[in-house]
């Protein structure tokens, strides 16, 4: 064959190569953006898509419209800086020493999934609260753990390469208490409507509490629109994850820093077109603990074996929801309320019908000693409300006295609660022998979670978080001062 008849093949056969390469990186999704919206103290199923007559989350629904709903999202503790603690590392609380307790440390030995992103060609940022109330230099990490930080997602993208991927963090301060954002939506709220919980009063004062809050609520919606139609505006938006949250629930007494759903139960949607069916919906129960190894896997890493979460990546794609029948809570120290800053231990499961809660420490007050010891003040473990200053008033009205008792009082070693007849977790069972077989299946559960994820109670339970410092200071006078 003539030399020349042979360069021409050799030549056809490399560009045949070179556009078959071409051809497969054409054809394999670059690696997606992440943005995740996270509301601090926003308590499901306070978004009109869940229901909610009052509340206006336009945004949100949006979301759920283009994305995947979530109906069964719980964080893993119900205090700000553990919660976020553990959706950076994708590890149980017990497992990150005083990563557990609020107004703490984040040792720097516990690797966050931002910085794994990073190593991985991402940009990371964020805008807000980030991780905390807690100490960034004590913990020994120069920045917050959430990443470098930014004043917002427009300087954020203004100062990133635009052929570099990004997980940026819209951390917002809202719906906080004191409520005071947003008040251009008062007028909106229609407090007859608006449904308030049955370990509340209804009364004028509880109305106008949740009224300020779902303010907040829709403050914190529109920023997030904002940031949607600044992605949009740049051509980023539909191929970046957008993951719509809150750290924890609401601050209404028995809410924050407690185990019940308005405490633990969350909002959720996670929208991307070309990986999440538009419209669809998740009954399985996802955690805080699972976000970091879902997102890392969604950036084509492997998830650190050390992560006790498990990815959702596969619901996501719309594959099976197996394995996800029950969700398990926990909290230490949430601000230093009790002498000898003691915390209020608690593990608790929480399947579809049943919630399960062993307080570790019965003998202490749940919400705070009665009287100011540090931080907060009286019952410190419950921030500051109309709503609060209703229920604490001295001498009580006998027709607050249960609700009083529901939120303040102390309470036995085990509560269950049946969510079939009882959603509003009202009435413990945990002494009735028709529950016993219940209670036993449940605790043993919890009991085996606890033991393959290294709880330290299980084997030396020593309280050891009530002996790592505490940050935060001392009761403030000012009510407008937000953590």
């Amino acid at each position: 064959m003539p030399i020349a008849l042979i360069s021409r093949i050799l030549v056809a056969c490399g560009v045949m190569f070179l556009a078959t390469i071409a051809s497969a990186a054409e054809a394999k999704p670059a690696r997606p953006n992440v943005l995740i919206l996270m509301a601090d103290n926003w308590a499901w199923p306070h978004a009109s898509r869940y229901g909610d007559p009052v509340v206006k989350t336009p945004t949100f629904d949006r979301l759920a419209r283009e994305g995947m709903l979530f109906h069964r999202a719980y964080c893993s503790v119900p205090s700000c800086a553990p919660a976020r603690a553990v959706f950076l590392t994708g590890q149980a609380a017990h497992r990150l020493e005083d990563a557990a307790n609020l107004h703490g440390r984040f040792p720097a030995k516990f690797t966050v999934f931002p910085d794994l992103l990073e190593k991985a060609g991402y940009r990371v940022g964020h805008s807000g609260k980030g991780w905390g109330p807690g100490k960034v230099p004590e913990s020994g990490r120069s920045r917050n753990p959430g990443g470098d930080t930014f004043e917002s997602l427009d300087e954020f993208l203004t100062k990133s390469a635009t052929d570099q991927p990004f997980c940026f963090w819209l951390s917002s301060r809202d719906p906080h208490v004191p409520w005071t954002e947003g008040r251009d939506f008062m007028s909106g709220i229609d407090r007859t409507k608006i449904v308030v919980p049955p370990h509340l009063p209804d009364r004028s004062e509880v109305r106008e509490d949740i009224a300020g809050y779902y303010c907040e609520v829709q403050n914190f919606d529109r920023d997030c629109d904002r940031a949607l139609k600044l992605l949009e505006s740049r051509q980023l938006l539909d191929n970046t994850l957008v993951i719509m949250t809150g750290d924890n629930g609401w601050q209404m007494p028995r809410g924050l820093a407690h185990m019940y759903d308005l405490s633990t139960h969350v909002p959720l949607v996670v929208r991307l077109p070309r990986l999440i069916r538009a419209g669809s919906d998740c009954d399985g129960f996802v955690n805080f603990e699972d976000f970091a190894p879902t997102l890392l896997e969604l950036a084509g890493l492997k998830p650190s074996s050390n992560m006790t979460g498990r990815s959702f990546a596969n619901i996501l794609r719309g594959g099976p929801v197996e394995g996800r029948d029950a969700t398990f809570i926990e909290r230490e120290r949430h601000a230093h309320v009790r002498a000898g800053a003691a915390a209020y231990p608690c593990r608790s499961i929480r399947t579809k019908d049943f919630l399960y809660i062993e307080n570790l420490r019965p003998d202490r007050w749940p919400a705070g000693d009665p009287e100011l010891v540090f931080s907060v003040g009286p019952y410190g473990d419950v921030d500051g409300s109309l709503t609060k200053t209703l229920l604490t008033a001295r001498p009580t009205p006998p027709e607050l006295q249960r609700f009083f008792a529901l939120t303040f009082a102390k309470r036995p070693p085990e509560e269950l609660y049946d969510l079939r007849t009882d959603p509003g977790e009202i009435d413990n069972r945990a002494t009735e022998p028709s529950y016993a077989m219940i209670k036993r299946q449940l605790a043993e559960r919890l009991r085996e979670w606890r033991v393959a994820t290294a709880d330290p109670r299980v084997t030396q339970d020593d309280d050891r978080w009530d002996k790592y410092p505490y940050y935060g200071g001392p009761a403030r006078r000012d009510p407008e001062l937000k953590k």
